[in-house]
């Protein structure tokens, strides 16, 4: 079973920065893909950044490409997952949630039903 937590989140103005935590923990998980999903009120959630772990690949949606960067630390049997945002917009408020996915290397990253564990979410708001 894996445990993930989120944090980082907050209130920022247009244009501000902000940095999302995610780490992973538990017994004899294995990771082949991690990432991030937001939820705006009223709205489905949508992905924002993959990665796979192993090959290292990098997965955007258009939006946030040249603005969010996503990367990973491990040390032993600990992951954290980190999503860098700059040049933050408005339409980028929601809840931003983490997610493991054991079995498969990002193929289809965006479908939140691929995924295996979630985190509880932070919050961003982009005012």
């Amino acid at each position: 079973h894996v445990q993930l937590v989120e944090s980082g989140g907050g209130s920022v103005q247009a244009g501000g920065s902000l940095r999302l935590s995610c780490a992973a923990s538990g017994r004899n998980f294995r990771i082949d893909c991690m990432g991030w999903f937001r939820q705006a009120p009223g709205k489905q959630r949508e992905a924002v950044a993959a990665l796979a772990v192993r090959e290292r690949n990098i997965y955007y949606r258009d939006s946030v490409k040249d603005r969010f960067t996503i990367s990973i630390s491990q040390d032993n049997d600990k992951s954290t997952l980190y999503l860098q945002m700059n040049s933050l917009k408005p339409e980028d408020t929601g809840i931003y949630f983490c997610a493991v996915n054991e079995a498969s290397a990002c193929g289809s990253w965006k479908y939140d039903f691929v995924y295996d564990y979630w985190g509880r979410g932070t919050q961003v708001t982009v005012s």
